[in-house]
């Protein structure tokens, strides 16, 4: 099986049928594969993943192609039979979404390396997100946006795409975005003038059919840049799912899809005002509680501010410590209940001790040192019980 599988989509990317010739059984990973004289089947290579589709009225799950240039077909069932004529058929809907993602990706790669002077190192088509790997960190909005209204742009203009095996002359001649893989037949895809680029996948056939390309993540990666984008029928997908989303949102307020940013933002901000008001208040309570502590005697204050955070709690403690008052405080709340213990001048007391009885008490965790430490018991705990089970009532 050292003879390479002819593959019939390098001449017609748009094949869905065909009719071929098994010549052998083979292995792929220990399953069972057929091979054919000629395959319009797509191994997954290049970053692009493999067709699916029926092969003599079989599933196919899986397309793989060993070094040798060899292409194994998978299917569910038994095997055909050597020398027996089968039928193949496309799974079209998956071919035409990978061929818009593919020739999408190297249109990307040629805008942002002309925008933003930044070369693809890889890519990868997969089943939900399509992405580029970039040689260089640092990309701003601008750039990206800039590249993205390129392409499309190329996209509106209808381009002409050619496929095709150039002789060595030729290939030496051509304006390649990046070097071939491999030293003999390299395939080049051309796009009009904007981009020439060795590349064995499957490609439409004018820059149309593409549709659209659409950037929908940046993030730095291995030191350079991970572009995430869509194109063709996911885009459509994706700005529908976005569209309908902003309807939504604009029926929640209401406004219109347009306004819903101003209104997320006006809404920003009475929850920021709400949430300082409710601080505030919160200030307050404390302030009152620690002055009914300090007017009562005793040597320590034990303390609940429902609703309080840990901030809260240590602005409490320095004002009763400060007063000669060992502070022992907690914030119950729904996500959990932050405690403090802090020692007055003078005073004996291991705050770290007794911060770790009082997490044992309830379940939860906490340490620090003998003059201050800081834990957390779970939600709306009953602190009163906490505190005289740890041993820590005044």
């Amino acid at each position: 099986m050292s003879t390479p599988t002819r593959r019939l989509y390098h001449d017609d990317a748009f094949l869905r049928q065909f009719t071929a010739t098994v010549v052998a059984h083979g292995q792929w990973s220990g399953a069972a594969s057929v091979v054919l004289d000629a395959t319009a089947f797509y191994p997954e290579a290049g970053g692009q993943m493999a067709d699916r589709g029926t092969l003599g009225g079989a599933a196919l799950r899986d397309v793989q192609v060993d070094d040798a240039g060899v292409v194994h077909h998978l299917v569910d069932g038994a095997l055909p039979e050597i020398g027996a004529a089968v039928a193949g058929e496309v799974d079209w809907a998956r071919r035409r979404v990978h061929m818009a993602q593919h020739t999408g990706q190297h249109m990307l790669s040629r805008g942002l390396l002309d925008v933003a002077r930044a070369a693809t190192v890889s890519s990868r088509l997969g089943e939900t997100a399509c992405t580029i790997d970039l040689d260089r960190d640092g990309l701003g909005e601008r750039a990206i946006a800039d590249a993205e209204a390129l392409v499309n742009a190329v996209i509106d203009d209808d381009v002409a795409i050619r496929a095709w095996f150039p002789a060595p002359d030729e290939l030496a001649a051509l304006p390649l975005r990046r070097d071939p893989k491999v030293d003999s037949d390299v395939r080049v895809i051309e796009i009009g003038a904007f981009d020439v680029s060795p590349c064995g996948g499957t490609h439409c056939a004018r820059t149309a059919q593409v549709g659209q390309v659409r950037v929908v993540g940046v993030e730095r990666h291995k030191g350079g840049t991970r572009v995430t984008f869509v194109a063709g029928r996911r885009a459509r997908e994706v700005l529908a799912a976005h569209h309908d989303t902003l309807v939504a949102l604009g029926q929640t307020f209401p406004c219109g899809p347009a306004d819903v940013p101003a209104a997320v933002d006006s809404l920003r901000r009475a929850l920021a005002d709400t949430r300082e008001a409710l601080r505030a208040a919160q200030r307050r309570h404390a302030e009152a509680l620690a002055d009914r502590a300090l007017a009562e005697p005793g040597a320590r204050a034990v303390l609940a501010v429902p609703g309080g955070d840990a901030e809260l709690l240590r602005v409490l403690a320095k004002r009763l410590t400060a007063a000669g008052r060992d502070a022992v405080l907690a914030a119950p709340g729904g996500d959990g209940t932050p405690i403090l213990v802090a020692r007055a001048a003078g005073s004996a007391l291991d705050c770290g001790a007794l911060v770790k009885a009082l997490a044992a008490a309830a379940g939860g965790r906490g340490g620090g040192k003998p003059e201050h430490a800081e834990g957390r018991l779970p939600p709306s705990v009953d602190w009163p019980a906490v505190v005289a089970a740890a041993g820590a009532a005044p």
